[in-house]
């Protein structure tokens, strides 16, 4: 992968722990993931108009793509109430790119050389340490330890679908935009019906938050998707969950959490990893 790229999707990552900053800061996640994805609409509107439409053979990409994205939101915001996210968290965003990569090899026969393979490991295997940070109450739950790999699952899924999505409509741009309009469409939808006045509430009291974590993800998961364009999707998956040693260094500077010298290990297998994926240019 090339420095530039890398530099492009390192970007998109500062952008994706920003928002899921945001998010954390909140108590009430449902409306914060709310204010999040409907703040994505004005942003994928704009753009909308501004590029070409997604070709016709994107659509069931397309379609899927929502159906993936709503699906692992709504799941998100059920494992804040079931498992301990310090744990769960991490063991998903490891895990979801080595699965994404697995899929690649296996079933779409995207060859990777020895070094991505090390690369992708290093980052994925320090990404999921982080769960060890605190306690291991979330691992060694059964119930934890499903919810974690099953929102990998889901991370791996969106991130294929979007990758290959993009590919076909031939504007990354054009793609995102629209399934981020209609993921909003749909969100909103289903949070009306479970959570009367969320909506209310996001357009109201709360759209400062929804301007910014909605344009700051926009953004991010607008450049990834692009990313996905011209690089193989293992290795844009892979280092976009960099994302989480960004908010390691937000929780730690603005926060005031504690640095421990398991996070410093996680921050060294992952910056391994980034130089690893560099080195088959």
């Amino acid at each position: 992968m090339s420095l530039t790229i890398i530099m492009i999707v390192l970007f998109a990552a500062l952008f994706h722990a920003t928002w899921n900053f945001l998010v954390k800061n909140n108590e009430d996640k449902p409306l914060s993931m709310a204010a999040v994805v409907i703040g994505h609409a004005p942003f994928a509107i704009g753009v909308s108009m501004a590029v070409p439409m997604p070709a016709l053979n994107s659509l069931p990409y397309l379609f899927a793509g929502v159906l993936l994205h709503v699906g692992y939101q709504f799941f998100l915001m059920a494992s804040y109430r079931i498992g301990d996210l310090t744990q769960v968290y991490p063991l998903a965003r490891g895990a979801a790119p080595i699965m994404v990569a697995g899929v690649s090899v296996t079933f779409l026969g995207l060859p990777l050389a020895r070094f991505e393979l090390i690369g992708i490991a290093s980052i994925g295997i320090g990404i999921m340490s982080l769960a060890f940070t605190r306690s291991s109450r979330g691992i060694r739950n059964g119930r934890a330890a499903l919810l974690a790999f099953t929102t990998g699952g889901f991370i791996a899924a969106y991130s294929l679908i979007d990758g290959l999505g993009a590919r076909e409509a031939g504007t990354a741009f054009g793609y995102y935009s629209w399934l981020s309009i209609l993921n909003a469409v749909v969100f909103a939808g289903i949070i009306r019906l479970i959570r009367p006045g969320v909506l209310t509430n996001v357009v109201f009291q709360n759209w400062k938050l929804s301007i910014c974590g909605g344009g700051a993800s926009f953004l991010a998961y607008a450049l990834v998707t692009w990313a996905f364009t011209v690089a193989p999707i293992a290795l844009v998956a892979v280092l976009r969950e960099t994302s989480i040693i960004f908010a390691l260094f937000l929780g730690c500077f603005i926060l005031r959490e504690q640095f421990s010298l398991n996070k410093l290990l996680a921050i060294a297998l992952t910056l391994l990893g980034a130089i690893f994926l560099h080195a088959t240019q």
